[in-house]
C-alpha cells in the first residue's frame, strides 16, 4: 500500500472519518481510501459537500496535521491547526517590530529578489530545450530572462526607513519584471493552448485556472510552514494587511511559485495534457485532484540547497526558520531561496 503523505478529498458527497489510527474517506457508502495519522502531513478538502467527523478533526490537531479547504477555483476558505502551534510570541513581536524599521525593508527586498531571479531561472530552464529546435524562441526567451534580471538593479537602489515607505516602488518593479515574464510564458506555450494573458480573479482559460488553483494548494503548504516556524502568516511585509487576508503567506510564496506551480503547470501543457473546465468555467473534479497531486508531487522532488539536496517542502520550511531566527537577530541575513536551472 502507497504511504500517503497528502490526503485529497474533492469529490460531492465525501465523508471524512476516523478508524484506529488512521483517517477513512467514504463516498456514497463506498471506501475510498484510508491514510494512516503517523504519515500524514496535510490534508486538502477542495470543492463543496465534503464532511468531516469531530474525531478525524481532533486526531488531526493533535497530531499537527493542518486541515486546508480550497474553494473549487484554488481560493483558500481556510485552515484548521491545534492552538498549540500559534504560541510563539517571542517570534511574532519580533515579526511585527521589523514591520516599523529597516529589517522589514531587508526582508521585502529579499522576497522580491527571490521571485525575480526564480521568474528569470524558470524562463532559462525552459528556453534551453528548445534552443536547438526553435533557436529563434530561445533567443528571445533569453532576452526575455536577461530583462527580468536587469530590475534587480532598481531593486538595490531601493531604499527606506520602513516597508511601508518603499511599499510602492518594490511592487512597481515586481510588477514589471512580471510582465516580461508572463510574455516569455506565454512564447513557449504550445502555440494551441489559447492562453488570454495572466489573469487571476475568475479566470475562466485552462492554462490560468490551472495555475491558479496550483497557487491555492502552494498557499497551504507555505502557511503550514509559516506556522511551525512560529510566524504570523497574517502579518507581512510586502503586501498590504488586510482583515482576513494572510498577506505573510503571499510574501514568502513568491519564492515558490515558479519552481513549484509554474514549473509544473507548464509541464503538464506543453505534454498536451488536456484540462478540463465546467460549463461555468471552472475546473472539474478530476483536473483538481490530478493538479493537486502533481504540485504536492513536485513538493517531494529534490533541489540543491545551502549545498547539499533537499525535497522543496523541506527547503520552504527551512526558509521559515531562517526567516524567524533572522527577525529575533539570531542570523545575520536572510536570502531567498532561488532554484537552480
Amino acid at each position: 500500500m502507497a504511504i500517503v503523505q497528502h490526503l485529497i478529498v474533492e469529490e460531492f458527497g465525501s465523508y471524512v472519518g476516523k478508524k484506529s489510527e488512521r483517517l477513512s474517506v467514504t463516498c456514497k457508502g463506498e471506501k475510498r481510501i484510508e491514510a494512516p495519522l503517523m504519515h500524514l502531513e496535510t490534508v486538502l478538502v477542495s470543492g463543496h459537500g465534503v464532511s468531516l467527523s469531530s474525531d478525524a478533526v481532533a486526531a488531526c490537531a493533535e497530531a499537527g496535521i493542518p486541515i486546508h479547504f480550497l474553494d473549487t477555483r484554488g481560493h483558500p476558505v481556510g485552515s484548521l491547526y491545534s492552538a498549540s502551534l500559534t504560541a510563539t510570541i517571542l517570534t511574532r513581536r519580533a515579526q511585527l517590530t521589523a514591520r516599523e524599521n529597516k529589517m522589514g525593508v531587508t526582508v521585502a527586498k529579499a522576497f522580491a529578489e527571490g521571485k525575480i531571479r526564480n521568474q528569470a531561472n524558470l524562463l532559462k530552464y525552459m528556453g534551453k530545450y528548445r534552443k536547438e529546435r526553435q533557436p529563434e524562441l530561445y533567443e528571445a526567451v533569453r532576452l526575455l530572462a536577461d530583462e527580468v534580471l536587469d530590475h534587480l538593479a532598481e531593486l538595490d537602489r531601493l531604499e527606506g526607513e520602513t516597508v511601508d515607505v518603499c511599499r510602492g516602488r518594490l511592487l512597481s518593479i515586481e510588477g514589471r519584471a512580471a510582465q516580461k515574464y508572463w510574455g516569455a510564458i506565454g512564447k513557449l506555450l504550445l502555440a494551441d493552448v489559447e492562453w488570454p494573458g495572466r489573469r487571476t480573479q475568475g479566470a475562466t482559460d485552462p492554462f490560468n485556472s490551472a495555475l491558479n488553483y496550483g497557487y491555492g494548494i502552494l498557499y497551504g503548504q507555505v502557511e503550514r510552514a509559516l506556522v511551525l516556524a512560529g510566524l504570523d502568516p497574517y502579518a507581512g511585509f510586502v503586501h498590504v494587511d488586510r482583515p482576513g487576508k494572510a498577506s505573510m503567506v503571499f510574501d514568502l510564496i513568491e519564492e515558490f511559485r515558479q519552481c513549484v506551480v509554474d514549473r509544473t503547470v507548464m509541464a503538464i501543457f506543453n505534454r498536451g495534457v488536456k484540462i478540463e473546465l465546467d460549463e461555468q468555467g471552472r475546473l472539474v473534479d478530476s483536473a483538481r485532484r490530478s493538479l493537486a497531486e502533481k504540485i504536492l508531487a513536485r513538493m517531494e522532488a529534490n533541489e540543491p540547497y545551502e549545498g547539499k539536496r533537499f525535497p522543496l517542502r523541506a527547503i520552504l520550511q527551512l526558509q521559515a526558520r531562517h526567516l524567524a531566527t533572522f527577525l529575533r537577530g539570531e542570523r545575520e541575513r536572510y536570502a531567498a531561496f532561488v532554484a537552480s536551472w
